[in-house]
C-alpha cells in the first residue's frame, strides 16, 4: 500500500527537529532507520502528516566506552554494533543480540534510537536495554532529561517519550560476568517468538547477581526482577533455573497471534530462558 500524504523534513540540527516537533505536536513523528514507522505508513496503521528524518542530525551517532560507561547514540545502527570491536569488548551481549536482528539489509539500517523510542514490544533492544539497566537521553523544549529504560515503556508503543520529545543516547556501566541473549523465531528476519536476555556475575562458585528481561511475551518488554534474584545465592544448578524459569512465567503475559497460542509461547519463553541461564554462567 501507499502511506498517506505527508510533509517531509530533514533538518541539520536538534534544533530545527525540535521546532516541527513544537509547532506540529502529535502530528508530528521522527524517523531514525524506518525499519518500524515506514511499514505501518503503508498499511494505514500510522498516519504521520508531518515526518522528520533524523539522517542529517548531527551528534546522534558514535559509539564510545569511557569511564566504565558504555554511550550509543541513537542513530547508531545495528551494523555498527556488530562492528566494533572496543564494543564487544566490554559489552559482547551487544554484538550477539545485533546478529539475531532481522538480515544483514535491515541491521545496516536499524538504528538502536528507532529500536528502543518505537515502544514495540516485539523488538529486542527493549528488553536487552532493561537487561542491562540501561538509561535513555531524551532532549525535548525544556532541555534534557534521562529516564530509565526499566521506567520507560507502559504499553504497546506507548513511552514515557513526550510527542515533542526525541531519544538522542543509551548509556549503561559496562556489565560483568557472564552474558546471553537467546531467541526462538519462526524464520530469519521474523520478531521473536520469545527472547531472554541475562547477565549473571558469579562469586566464589555461586550466583552474586543476576539480571534477566524477556521480550515479545508482554505488551512491553518484561523485566523480570523475581528471575534474577531466584539465581541468586545458588550455585546455578537445574533446578535453580527451574525456579528462576517459574519466576518468570509468573511475571510475562503473551497474547495469542500468528506466532503460536497462548501456551506455546509460555513454552518458548520457557526453553529460551533455560537455554539463555546456561549460556551465561558458563561464560560468568
Amino acid at each position: 500500500m501507499i502511506p498517506a500524504a505527508f510533509e517531509y523534513y530533514r533538518p541539520k540540527d536538534m534544533e530545527g527537529v525540535l521546532a516541527v516537533l513544537t509547532e506540529h505536536g502529535d502530528d508530528a513523528r521522527v524517523l531514525a532507520g524506518g525499519h518500524s514507522l515506514i511499514p505501518m505508513m503503508k498499511l494505514r496503521m500510522a498516519e504521520v502528516p508531518h515526518l522528520i528524518d533524523l539522517q542529517d542530525v548531527a551528534g546522534l551517532g558514535g559509539i564510545s566506552v569511557s569511564n566504565g560507561t558504555v554511550r550509543l547514540g541513537a542513530m547508531v545502527t545495528q551494523s555498527d554494533i556488530i562492528a566494533d570491536a572496543v564494543l564487544a569488548d566490554a559489552a559482547p551481549i551487544m554484538r550477539e543480540a545485533s546478529l539475531q536482528i532481522a538480515d544483514p539489509q535491515v541491521r545496516y539500517m536499524g538504528t538502536v534510537g528507532g529500536n528502543v523510542a518505537n515502544g514495540d514490544p516485539g523488538n529486542d533492544m527493549p528488553g536487552l536495554m532493561q537487561c542491562l539497566d540501561a538509561v535513555f537521553t531524551l532532549i525535548g523544549p525544556d532541555g534534557e532529561r534521562e529516564v530509565a529504560a526499566r521506567d520507560f515503556y507502559e504499553s504497546a508503543y506507548m513511552t514515557a517519550r513526550e510527542d515533542d520529545e526525541v531519544l538522542t543516547a543509551v548509556s549503561f556501566k559496562v556489565p560483568e560476568g557472564g552474558y546471553a541473549y537467546q531467541k526462538q523465531k519462526r524464520k530469519i528476519g521474523d520478531y521473536a517468538t520469545a527472547a531472554a536476555a541475562v547477565q549473571i556475575v558469579k562469586e566464589g562458585g555461586t550466583c552474586a547477581r543476576a539480571s534477566i528481561a524477556m521480550t515479545n511475551l508482554s505488551d512491553t518488554p518484561v523485566y523480570s526482577e523475581a528471575a534474577g534474584a531466584a539465581l541468586v545465592g545458588t550455585s546455578v544448578t537445574d533446578s535453580d533455573i527451574d525456579a528462576a524459569v517459574q519466576a518468570m512465567l509468573g511475571d510475562i503475559d503473551p497474547a495469542e497471534d500468528n506466532r503460536g497460542p497462548v501456551e506455546f509461547k509460555r513454552h518458548a519463553a520457557a526453553v529460551i530462558l533455560r537455554r539463555a541461564i546456561a549460556r551465561a554462567w558458563s561464560r560468568a
